[in-house]
């Protein structure tokens, strides 16, 4: 039920969003641009169809931080990314981006079970990128032919009485 309510109360562009129809709002940098685009495609990378930066998730992603979470988030968010690099820079002596996808996935999966701050950003950053992968108009109207509202109304049927 709550997740039901947490839905319906999201805003208008994020249902069956389309990158094109994004505003540029932004929170992040170009370098925390960069990261969180590095993150969504280790969540859902390219394979032999779409992947979340091919429908562009992490754009989605940026609109949904900027427009829908609170700024203690949004710092949190930011802070995470930041540590993410860092961690990156210490444990492989490269970005975050460069590293391999095991390389990513390791530095992920250590923020999952890592302090409250850190699981918080990595269970939000894995929710809301699966969320913003399966509403986008190429996997939800394109691939999966989901319809809002299935069959047809036609109101203005005469009727045999």
């Amino acid at each position: 039920m709550l997740l039901s309510s947490g839905l319906i109360s999201l805003p208008s562009w994020a249902n069956s969003w389309h990158v094109d129809t994004l505003g540029s709002n932004s929170i992040f940098s170009v370098a925390e641009k960069d990261l969180l685009a590095a993150v969504v495609d280790t969540i859902i990378p390219k394979g032999e169809s779409l992947g979340a930066l091919s429908v562009g998730v992490d754009k989605f992603l940026e609109k949904l931080f900027a427009d829908c979470y609170d700024e203690p988030t949004q710092n949190n968010i930011k802070k995470q990314l930041g540590y993410l690099e860092v961690q990156a820079q210490t444990t492989y002596g490269k970005s975050f981006a460069s590293t391999d996808k095991s390389q990513r996935e390791d530095l992920l999966l250590k923020m999952s079970v890592g302090e409250p701050d850190k699981k918080d950003f990595f269970t939000l950053i894995k929710s809301e990128t699966i969320r913003g992968f399966s509403t986008s108009k190429e996997v939800m109207g394109d691939r999966l032919k989901y319809k809002v509202i299935p069959g047809h109304y036609n109101g203005c049927l005469d009727v045999n009485t």
